[in-house]
C-alpha cells in the first residue's frame, strides 16, 4: 500500500494542465478548495464534481494515480459518513439497536465524505501536473508582494515544497524498512487495531530517524553550497503568462460566479 501512495509527487506530461503556469493553477486550487466548503447542495456538489473529473480528463493521468491518492484516507471517508449517520437528528432510515440512521445524517455525511474526497483529489491534480521548481517558483511570486511586510516568500516556498518533495522519499523509506522489519518477523497485516499500532512502533522510530538525518544532509549540502535564500538569485526560466492563462482564469472565475449564484440561491430558499 506504502508503494502505491502518490502523494507529493509530479508526474510530467504534456497536457493542457501540465502546460499551465504554476500560479494559474495555484489560484484555480484556492478557488476550487472555496466552493468546496461553499457547498450546500447537491447541485453544487454536482457541478464541483463535473469540474473535477474534467480537470482529471485534461491531466491525460492514469485514473489509478487519483485512486491511490484517496485510498489511504478511505477509513475516515468511511468514518465520517457513518458518524453523522447515526449522530444527526432528523427522519429515521432504520435502527440498530440504540442508534438510529436518519436521512438528514446521511447527507451531511455523504456531502462531508465528498468534500474530503475532492479536497485530496484537486490538491493531486495540482502535485502530479507541477514540477516541485515550478511549485516554488509559483508559490515566490505570489507570496513575494507581501516581502516589505516581513514575509519571507521564499523561505517559506522553499519549505512547501522541500515537505512535499520529501514525501515520496520518506514512503520509499518506510516501505525498506517495513520489508525490513518483516524479514526479521515483524507482523504488520494481521491482529486488531491497537496490535497494528504497537507492531509500527518498530517502524516509526527508525523512520523519524532516518527523517531528520536526511535534513541535517539536505542543510550541510544547502550549506556547502552557499545558499542564502531568495538574495540576488536569478532564474534560468522567467514565468510569464501565456493566451492559454487567460482563459483558464476566465472559466475559472466564471465557474466561481457560477457557484456563489447557486449557493446564495440555496440559502435564501
Amino acid at each position: 500500500m506504502i508503494q502505491d501512495i502518490t502523494l507529493g509527487q509530479y508526474f510530467p506530461g504534456s497536457s493542457f494542465l501540465h502546460q499551465l503556469d504554476s500560479r494559474t493553477k495555484l489560484f484555480s486550487v484556492l478557488i476550487f478548495i472555496t466552493t468546496i466548503f461553499m457547498a450546500n447542495s447537491p447541485v453544487s456538489y454536482g457541478i464541483v464534481t463535473s469540474w473535477c473529473l474534467l480537470l482529471i480528463i485534461l491531466s491525460r493521468l492514469p485514473i489509478r494515480l487519483f485512486w491511490n491518492s484517496i485510498r489511504p484516507l478511505w477509513i475516515i471517508v468511511v468514518f465520517t459518513l457513518v458518524v453523522h449517520l447515526f449522530t444527526a437528528p432528523g427522519k429515521i432510515i432504520f435502527q440498530i439497536g440504540p442508534l438510529s440512521a436518519t436521512f438528514e445524517g446521511l447527507r451531511f455525511g455523504a456531502f462531508l465524505s465528498s468534500r474530503l474526497i475532492l479536497l485530496i483529489l484537486f490538491s493531486s491534480l495540482l502535485t502530479f501536473t507541477t514540477s516541485p521548481l515550478s511549485l516554488t517558483d509559483g508559490i515566490e511570486k505570489i507570496l513575494s508582494p507581501f516581502q516589505p511586510i516581513g514575509v519571507p516568500a521564499h523561505e517559506l516556498a522553499m519549505m512547501m515544497t522541500i515537505a512535499l518533495r520529501f514525501i515520496p522519499t520518506l514512503l520509499e523509506e518506510a516501505d525498506r524498512i517495513m520489508k525490513a522489519q518483516t524479514v526479521r518477523g515483524a507482523d504488520f497485516a494481521s491482529g486488531n487495531i491497537l496490535k497494528r499500532t504497537r507492531n509500527m512502533i518498530p517502524l516509526l522510530i527508525p523512520l523519524f530517524i532516518s527523517a531528520f538525518r536526511r535534513a541535517d544532509e539536505l542543510a550541510i549540502a544547502m550549506e556547502a553550497r552557499c545558499y542564502r535564500g531568495g538574495v540576488n538569485r536569478t532564474r534560468m526560466n522567467i514565468m510569464t503568462f501565456q493566451w492559454i492563462e487567460r482563459g483558464a482564469r476566465g472559466r475559472v472565475i466564471g465557474y466561481l460566479l457560477i457557484m456563489c449564484k447557486i449557493n446564495f440561491a440555496d440559502i435564501r430558499t
